[in-house]
């Protein structure tokens, strides 16, 4: 379960910027959406939804960009561009596209608070990556820091490392570091590189390859984390699959069903190790490509669907760019309700979207700290995050209002007045001058 994010000089992200999904003081209400979770002596709360809005090129995508960038640094374990891309999201990949492009070069961080296996993370790496486009950059790990059930395990500097292994913990450790653990840091010191994470080198290999595959498992497996949806393709993979075979999807079928597919069914038609998403007309014996019959919404929604299952199932973080679009209200409703139902999210799952629709502006479908937005300033360029519950009951901002009335009179900022009638009217008034000579 994701308790917070943060990030400082990622693309229009100059300021740190911190995303919270830990229930916000002083908030009441709606309590299906808090999730809790004992460790120990102590209870964690996390909220199991959040929405995003703001403006075209206010950062939306730009801080879901930074949640995917650090999942790809983390698992590739270093800070040198990857050799493939396997995502939209080039800064992910091509790292001299994350330092914001207005600004002396300064250190990229990253930070995460999470839950997982009844243990509770904080991890963070600052790096220097240079200024924007800067591909022949000396890049630098500045510190990297790792808490465990909020005790401190290490952290790394140029300068040094410290590094502890709290008593709770050691069950976790290899052997040989409890019986010489000082000559143990000289080794994984001597033998880091600046580009790489200590987390994934030696501290894996000389301290704890459980702790790290705990910590790995999440960013891989449960922190889903999807920068465009509109390239989005989930398809299934199949054991020894033969040629030509058809594979019926019945979850999947039944839940288009629901949402109003065409065809008779959907299925996975294999062809070597190539997979197509087929609709399935049994009165005419015949499989057709899904995108050549369904409807883009229908197609969406069919990529979507097996990421929710997923994250319900296991317990995982979804997070998604524009999840709404092309999706019909009533759907939309329902998926997030899944999230706020007890007997349906058994394992904590949270979803995490953007969106431009209004509809989530609801005071009866989302707590106020699960309501965020992103603004971008006209005069620095510069983007900045908050929540609803940032606004103090002293402004007049209180639970049960209109949020949806409020934020178009921009009462909540993170809104801009769009206006092209001026534009048009010139470019119409041109062209009638240019068809008059």
């Amino acid at each position: 379960m994701l308790l917070n994010f943060s990030m400082q000089n990622y693309k229009s992200f100059w300021d740190k910027a911190s995303f919270s999904m830990t229930p916000a003081p002083r908030q009441s209400g709606l309590d299906y959406s808090i999730q809790s979770e004992k460790i120990g002596s102590k209870t964690y709360r996390g909220l199991s939804s959040a929405v995003i809005y703001g403006p075209n090129a206010a950062g939306k995508t730009n801080l879901i960009g930074a949640m995917d960038a650090m999942k790809s640094i983390v698992l590739r374990g270093n800070i040198k561009n990857a050799e493939a891309i396997a995502s939209p999201n080039q800064a992910a990949y091509f790292l001299e596209l994350i330092p914001n492009c207005e600004a002396a070069a300064a250190p990229v961080t990253f930070s995460v608070r999470f839950l997982e296996q009844g243990l509770v993370f904080d991890y963070a790496f600052s790096a220097m990556l240079g200024g924007f486009l800067e591909k022949n950059a000396g890049r630098y790990i500045e510190s990297e820091t790792l808490s465990i059930n909020e005790k401190l395990v290490f952290d790394r500097t140029r300068n040094g490392l410290f590094l502890d292994t709290p008593a709770p913990l050691r069950k976790y450790v290899y052997p040989m570091f409890k019986k010489t653990p000082s000559a143990a840091i000289d080794i994984a010191m001597g033998s880091l590189s600046d580009n790489e994470l200590f987390l994934c080198n030696g501290f894996k290999s000389i301290v704890s390859k459980e702790l790290v595959s705990i910590l790995l498992n999440w960013f891989e497996n449960k922190f889903t984390v999807i920068y465009r949806a509109d390239a989005m393709q989930t398809m299934r993979r199949f054991a020894d699959p033969a040629d030509g075979t058809i594979y019926v999807e019945k979850t999947l079928t039944e839940a288009a069903r629901a949402f109003g597919i065409t065809a008779n069914a959907l299925g996975y038609r294999t062809d070597g190790e190539d997979v197509a998403l087929c609709s399935l007309l049994e009165n005419k014996h015949i499989a057709i490509l899904a995108e050549s019959f369904e409807s883009y919404g229908t197609i969406r929604f069919v990529h979507e669907f097996p990421l929710i299952i997923r994250a319900l199932l296991t317990g995982g973080t979804l997070v998604m760019d524009e999840f709404d679009a092309s999706i019909h209200p009533i759907a939309l409703m329902n998926i997030v309700n899944a999230f706020h139902n007890d007997e349906i999210n058994l394992h904590h799952a949270q979803l995490i979207f953007n969106t431009h629709n209004p509809i989530f502006l609801d005071a009866s479908l989302f707590r106020r700290d699960e309501i965020k937005f992103v603004e971008r300033s006209k005069d620095t360029n510069r983007s900045i995050h908050y929540a609803l519950s940032d606004f103090k009951t002293a402004n007049g901002i209180r639970k049960g209002e209109d949020y949806m009335s409020n934020y178009f009179v921009s009462r909540y900022g993170a809104i801009d007045e769009v206006d092209f009638t001026p534009l048009l009217k010139k470019v119409v008034q041109e062209s009638a001058v240019y068809t008059d000579g």
